[in-house]
């Protein structure tokens, strides 16, 4: 079946407007025009639609997509088999937020009695979904299921006190790492500083610390950029370089 580009956004939800902006990009272009010069669709571009909407849900650049759709290897339903496990998790994340507004708003309202760690499960839970969806499978590869297991679950039982020292040991690492990537030079104090800081934020959900362990991690954040973007957006484009030579440099 065909369709008119007012057609396909009737049956997408996507504005006309949005849809000849993605064909200007490359992003999705029309089958053929017909005599007229109107964009006809097919159903390969509605399908390629469908996924560019799963992954703008995800919240995917659009120059992100394309380079993902347009790989060669590129596999419908393997894409839409990793699509169902995020949502999956997603779904998690937000059960997980919806009881403890419930739990909460019992709390207030007289009914029950709230643990304070209680508050703060949900955001726990979610980090660490997150966590694992992004880096999980690579963690374990590299250190084996045991002590990440460990990991997650000391995490998970954090306390609401190691919860919130954890959060500003981690905004009092960037602060030094900005100021790190400002002197370029890891005989300052800001280098020392920045070492021991994230030695203290790992040592939160991390059992068995080990300076081996500690450099095998900032090699991986500086090796995979999913890891490096992380450091990298909350300071600047040479953080996640400068995190790693300053845990060499001081870890003994």
């Amino acid at each position: 079946m065909e369709y008119t580009i007012k057609k396909v956004a009737e049956l997408s939800g996507v504005s006309s407007r949005t849809l000849r902006y993605y064909d200007e990009l490359g992003l999705l272009k029309p089958a053929r025009l017909n005599s007229a010069g109107y964009r006809i669709y097919g159903e390969n571009e509605i399908d390629r639609l469908q996924q560019i909407l799963f992954y703008r849900h995800l919240g995917f650049k659009l120059e992100t997509i394309k380079e993902i759709l347009n790989q060669a290897d590129f596999d419908y339903q393997q894409a839409l088999m990793q699509h169902y496990q995020d949502l999956l998790a997603r779904k998690v994340q937000i059960d997980s937020l919806l009881t403890t507004v419930e739990k909460t708003l019992r709390h207030y309202k007289g009914e029950i009695k709230m643990k304070d760690s209680e508050k703060f499960t949900a955001f726990k839970a979610e980090k660490l979904a997150n966590n694992e969806n992004l880096y999980g499978q690579e963690i374990r590869e590299k250190y084996g299921e045991e002590p990440v297991t460990a990991a997650n679950q000391r995490w998970g039982n954090l306390t609401e006190a190691d919860y919130q020292a954890m959060q500003t040991t981690e905004k009092e690492l960037f602060q030094q790492l900005t100021q790190l990537t400002q002197a370029k030079d890891l005989t300052a104090p800001e280098a020392q500083a920045v070492y021991q800081l994230h030695k203290q934020w790992l040592s939160y959900s991390m059992p068995n610390y080990s300076t081996e362990i500690h450099k095998g991690l900032v090699d991986m954040y500086l090796a995979d950029e999913r890891f490096a973007e992380y450091y990298n957006q909350k300071v600047n484009s040479e953080a996640t370089q400068w995190l790693r030579d300053a845990v060499y440099h001081y870890s003994k």
